[in-house]
């Protein structure tokens, strides 16, 4: 067995792994591949600074360090890689997008989360384009505002505390679900970021109603000034 060190002194970074990963995943994991590749991902995802997060195959195989302790057989790595990716997939940890490109098939890993579905069902939609940077070649197309337009067009003035807190929900949600709690805040004259994002953890936890015809009826306009966010409205 190869002895830890111990962590450095000083400032050292850390990577924010989502609570029901503790409570909920963890769990359910029996696999040490599948384990390390779930915790790789976290710190991989965290340190990309682009709107939709993904990482490919390819990216883990270049990591060597990583590599190097995941199979004590170096024959082994890559076999044990694939098996454990397709397990993080099989249990719902993992989104594959699979897109053909000029060198062949590629494989794309997202967090199964709000922001890494409504990604896969963008490029299933054809809603994706090649970037250009070979580190990152999918960009995945959004139309409408960014979360800082909308903020700033109807709440209010940006400051570097709310520009922060809107990083962490575009991170979080997808871009059509703030686009549309904000229009709701506007019609509810309740034009503050805490009630937005009270419908948007409500969506999260509950899920969100998809009919068409969800819009402007009485029911629809009850829902969100009374209850849970009536304290958020100005009568």
């Amino acid at each position: 067995m190869t002895a830890f060190p111990g962590f450095p002194e000083g400032k050292i970074d850390f990577t924010n792994i989502p609570d029901p990963f503790f409570r909920q995943l963890l769990p359910l994991i029996d696999h040490l591949g599948e384990l390390k590749v779930t915790l790789y991902a976290f710190w991989r995802l965290d340190r990309m600074e682009e709107s939709f997060r993904y990482f490919q195959r390819d990216t883990i195989l270049e990591d060597q360090d990583f590599m190097r302790g995941f199979a004590d057989d170096p024959d082994q790595t890559v076999p044990k890689l694939d098996d454990a990716l397709q397990r993080c997939v099989q249990r719902g940890t993992f989104l594959k997008a699979t897109l053909h490109l000029e060198g062949g098939p590629a494989d794309f890993f997202f967090l199964n989360t709000p922001k890494g579905r409504a990604a896969v069902q963008a490029i299933a939609r054809g809603e994706w384009r090649h970037s250009g940077d070979p580190t990152s070649p999918l960009d995945i197309v959004t139309a409408g505002p960014t979360i800082y337009q909308l903020y700033e067009e109807n709440i209010g003035p940006l400051t570097p505390m709310i520009s922060e807190t809107l990083r962490d929900a575009e991170d979080t949600y997808p871009n059509q679900w703030i686009e549309e709690a904000v229009r709701i805040a506007v019609e509810n004259n309740a034009r503050r970021w805490s009630y937005v994002e009270a419908i948007l953890k409500r969506w999260q936890e509950g899920g969100r109603d998809e009919r068409e015809d969800r819009r402007d009826t009485e029911k629809d306009r009850r829902r969100y000034v009374e209850g849970e966010f009536s304290d958020f409205i100005e009568h």
